[in-house]
């Protein structure tokens, strides 16, 4: 495969004047042939349709109906593309200069990588923990639980990986963010591209999985580097997003452990999950 063209797809909704600093950075990215496609789930805001015009039809707008989600979002801009990376990247993300070439030289060294992706600041200059094993059951399950209730729970205290402030070199991992990775198209299209039963959250950690479980690898690459300026376009939504972040954390457990075996277990993680969803999204008494 070539080192060549570059699918970049990005999901808006209301993303505001983020977006045109998103599409301000990707020149400077890449010295490669870019096509854009903003998949919108239905922005009232007008941003993308002002940037493609803008642009001059450099960068494409795929109207959504409706809100699809991120993954369903994402496999629609990507459908009957033909370029041999799709880059896929949240619009409140600032690729810095030469991002984009640093991700497809280290895939393109490795033909057995199926993904990779950078080091991802947030707004302050930290790095964030974009690189993680996958969750093992037990471990993943009192994370999930009590992340939020109880932050510092010895179960949230071992699936924290290592500051990747401090790390240096390429490695192999069990997943990284969607904030921003670059995935052989081939590869994403092999296994179905995201499962669109996730809404939102875990879609990236169960693409992790299935693209370990087709034989490639995932590869955590600390040269390239972008700033992810945060979730600004959920964050008035925030009791809809946890609801929709314990659903999709269900869902991922449900499609590592099907089957009546595992019954019992995914119906204490449903109850769990359920206890939690409440007592986070509860009102405040004042």
């Amino acid at each position: 495969m070539s080192a060549g063209r570059v699918l970049v797809v990005t999901v808006t909704y209301n993303s505001g004047d983020h977006l045109t600093s998103f599409l301000d950075s990707l020149a400077g990215a890449s010295t490669g042939d870019l096509r854009v496609v903003i998949s919108d789930n239905g922005s009232t805001d007008g941003a993308p349709q002002r940037e493609s015009a803008a642009r001059g039809g450099d960068v494409r707008v795929l109207e959504n109906a409706e809100n699809l989600g991120y993954g369903k979002a994402v496999n629609r801009a990507a459908a009957g593309a033909t370029e041999d990376w799709i880059l896929i990247v949240n619009p409140d993300v600032v690729m810095h200069p030469g991002s984009i070439d640093d991700l497809v030289a280290e895939a393109a060294a490795r033909p057995e990588v199926g993904v990779v992706g950078p080091r991802i600041l947030d707004g302050e200059g930290n790095t964030y923990p974009s690189a993680r094993p996958l969750p093992r059951l037990f471990l993943g399950i009192g994370h999930g639980v009590l992340s939020t209730v109880a932050p510092n729970n010895p179960w949230s205290r071992r699936y924290r990986p290592a500051d990747l402030a401090a790390v240096d070199h390429p490695f192999d991992t069990g997943w990284l963010s969607g904030a921003c990775l670059l995935v052989r198209r081939d590869v994403f299209e092999a296994i179905g591209g995201f499962d669109d039963a996730f809404f939102m959250y875990f879609e990236d950690v169960d693409l992790g999985r299935r693209i370990g479980q087709a034989g490639y690898l995932c590869r955590y690459t600390p040269a390239a580097v972008v700033t992810h300026v945060g979730a600004h376009s959920t964050s008035h939504a925030s009791t809809a997003m946890i609801r929709a972040h314990h659903r999709s954390a269900y869902t991922y457990v449900a499609r590592v452990y099907p089957g009546t075996r595992w019954a019992p277990v995914r119906l204490a993680l449903r109850l769990g999950l359920a206890a939690r969803s409440r007592l986070t999204t509860r009102p405040h008494k004042s």
